[in-house]
């Protein structure tokens, strides 16, 4: 511990680049593996004491790094996947460090199935109830039992049912509220043996449907439309798709027929964000290092070692160029993280 307290004393720097997948080369204080709860608390005992921040991250797959951080990142690499056989579901509890595609892999291979639509989403299971991931007419919501959180202070165990999450468009209870002491360590999932497709989302183009096609078909059209972070460094989409109400969207509609949209549930409108940014002839647009992918508008591309400068100015020209051209504000879906912890983007951008 006296070690670990001197390394401090000499703030050390340690590049983040090769953990967020945006791969802004920014530095910590310090990066470290946790591989149980009880590790990741210590480590959160230890900032509290040097009053310094703390992040936990799975993937790195939502955060946009900012500055040179000045606390400790923590990798979770808390694994474990538990499968329960009922007359009717399947019950998984799924430890929050899996990789959330190896999960929907994993379950396709065993027979398993309910996951097909949600392939190739990046990021963590825990981050996956964080932020109450979704695609193809499918939300994690849909298919969760329960989320557990972990206070790191005490090590206490809570379980959250579905109903208690208060699950969103791309957000969750855990996101807000919860977020300073307490973790997601666990999720648990119910898939029903009697499988129903989810394809009216988009045009399959299958006659006879099965879980290993839809999965295919899905896998396939995101591998297309957003880079290989590894090659290309990226969050998948920067922006949330924006919901707007009905008025605003028949003065869209009246001027642009052909928009792409989707009738919410609550009589609200969700909109193509992508199509907006098109729109404004923004496709392939650079600033600096940082360019909108071609291929699909809402994801910022680092191309050539683009700076959180050069993000942030991209990303402000794209808020601004489609609230003046549709009155629609985007709201970015990645994590703003400054110097000592997460901010609002808003204030940013």
């Amino acid at each position: 511990m006296n070690v670990f307290l001197i390394y401090f004393n000499f703030y050390s720097m340690i590049s983040l680049k090769f953990f967020h997948t945006l791969g802004i080369d920014l530095y910590s204080r310090g990066i470290f593996f946790a591989k149980t709860i009880g590790i990741i608390s210590k480590y959160w005992f230890i900032c509290r004491k040097l009053n310094i921040p703390f992040i936990l991250l799975g993937c790195g797959s939502n955060v946009f790094f900012l500055n040179n951080y000045s606390g400790l990142v923590i990798i979770n690499l808390i694994k474990g996947i538990f499968i329960e056989e009922k007359l009717d579901v399947w019950l998984l509890h799924v430890k929050s460090g899996e990789i959330w595609h190896d999960l929907v892999k994993y379950t396709m291979n065993i027979g398993i199935f309910g996951l097909e639509n949600l392939a190739f989403i990046p990021g963590s299971v825990g981050s996956a109830a964080v932020q109450n991931i979704g695609a193809y007419g499918l939300e994690f919501k849909d298919i969760c039992e329960y989320v557990e959180i972990t206070n790191l202070n005490n090590l206490k165990v809570y379980r959250f049912k579905v109903k208690d999450c208060l699950f969103g468009y791309r957000s969750s209870i855990f996101m807000y509220g919860l977020k300073r002491k307490y973790i997601v360590t666990a999720v648990g999932i119910r898939l029903n043996k009697k499988w129903c497709s989810i394809t009216n989302y988009i045009n399959f183009n299958i006659k006879f449907f099965t879980p290993i096609k839809i999965y295919n078909v899905i896998y396939n059209i995101r591998k297309s439309k957003i880079p290989d972070p590894k090659l290309i460094g990226n969050v998948g989409s920067f922006f949330k798709n924006p919901i707007i109400h009905l008025k605003l969207f028949k003065k869209i509609l009246f001027k642009y027929k052909n928009i792409p949209y989707y009738k919410m549930l609550n009589g609200t409108i969700k909109l193509s964000g992508g199509w907006l940014i098109d729109k404004c002839g923004l496709k392939g647009y650079s600033i600096g290092g940082a360019s909108i992918n071609t291929k699909q508008s809402l994801v910022i591309l680092n191309i050539n070692n683009a700076t959180s400068d050069d993000i942030i100015c991209l990303a402000r020209k794209i808020r601004i160029d489609v609230n003046n051209k549709f009155n629609v504000c985007l709201i970015p879906e990645v994590r703003f993280i400054g110097k000592y912890g997460e901010i609002n983007p808003l204030s940013i951008i």
